[in-house]
């Protein structure tokens, strides 16, 4: 551990040479056999979203904006799994739990990266399907491939941009001692509070960031379908009114199973100081583990568009492993 003067109050940092991660608490005995449901939910996670990319990209009819949305959020997934699968199992396996300063804050850019890129993606699916429903004959001329390619972009450079000072902010605190965080991955607000320095800079930051980002992604995609049911409640047919709600359903889910342990930890890392730990850790894997995992599943539940090719795709793996 390198030693600095500490006496202008984080201008000059004590930073440590290591991290130290943590399992699951009170559970350390039984990682071997929690690793299992683990390894099954990384093992959907990556399949599950590498088939929807090979799916869109292999399918002709599928190549429109509401299915390169879908591809976009497979390979922020995607993303994700593979941020956190290594350290989770490094522990899981071989309680590997040690981790570098700068490696642990490299893992955290990307982990938070990747939530605010989910996060807009959502919202770029909610206004999919807000023009599909409200304007179906503009919605060719609206979300043009170009256009959603710009929509890609600007999504990437706003997660790198926003999120670009965090781990100046990290380096530039001193930390005395205390090296045990909370989860098998890096978390700003985990990092954040092993600092023995003034963390409001730190604290304010992330508030305007999260609200301003993740929180005002969240109010557009409620105010998405706000215009949405208001769209369908005019429209006279009832059958009508099913089908169009009916396409919305995956997203509602994915918007859910997302957003709800996001904002979770979130609340816990900042205001939660006496929620037992087991709480902590099991909200923070619901958070990184099971939008990844299920979101696959969910839209090739819903959407036949993605159902049909996947079966065509295991019936031809089929045919070629028995001939």
């Amino acid at each position: 551990m390198s030693h600095y003067d500490n006496s202008n109050d984080g201008l000059n940092s004590t930073e440590p040479s290591a991290f130290l991660m943590m399992g699951i608490p009170g559970l350390e005995a039984l990682h071997h056999w929690i690793s299992i449901p683990f390894c099954a939910l990384y093992f959907i996670a990556l399949l599950g979203n590498c088939l929807i990319l090979f799916i869109v990209k292999k399918t002709q009819s599928l190549h429109e904006p509401m299915y390169y949305f879908l591809s976009m959020l497979a390979v922020t997934d995607l993303g994700l799994v593979l941020c956190t699968l290594p350290t989770t199992l490094g522990i899981f396996w071989f309680n590997i739990r040690r981790i570098g300063f700068d490696a642990c804050l490299t893992q955290m850019y990307f982990i938070h990266i990747l939530s605010f890129i989910e996060s807009s993606v959502l919202l770029a699916m909610a206004f999919d399907r807000f023009i599909a429903i409200s304007h179906p004959l503009r919605y060719p001329s609206i979300l043009t491939k170009t256009t959603v390619i710009k929509i890609g972009l600007a999504i990437i450079l706003r997660g790198m941009v926003s999120l670009l000072p965090i781990p100046f902010l990290l380096k530039r605190l001193s930390y005395c001692g205390k090296t045990e965080l909370s989860h098998s991955f890096c978390f700003h607000p985990d990092i954040m509070n092993l600092a023995c320095a003034d963390i409001k800079v730190n604290v304010f930051y992330g508030m305007i960031i999260l609200l301003s980002t993740v929180g005002m992604d969240l109010i557009f995609i409620v105010l998405s379908y706000i215009l949405i049911i208001k769209t369908v409640i005019s429209l006279a047919a009832k059958e009508e009114c099913l089908k169009a709600l009916n396409t919305c359903v995956s997203h509602i889910c994915a918007v859910l199973i997302f957003f709800i342990p996001m904002i979770g930890l979130s609340m816990i890392h900042r205001f939660g100081k006496n929620i037992p730990p087991l709480v902590k850790t099991l909200v923070a894997y619901t958070y990184l583990i099971i939008p990844p995992a299920l979101n696959p599943i969910i839209y090739s539940i819903k959407s036949s568009h993605i159902r049909e090719p996947l079966s065509c795709t295991e019936c031809n793996v089929c045919v070629q492993y028995f001939q």
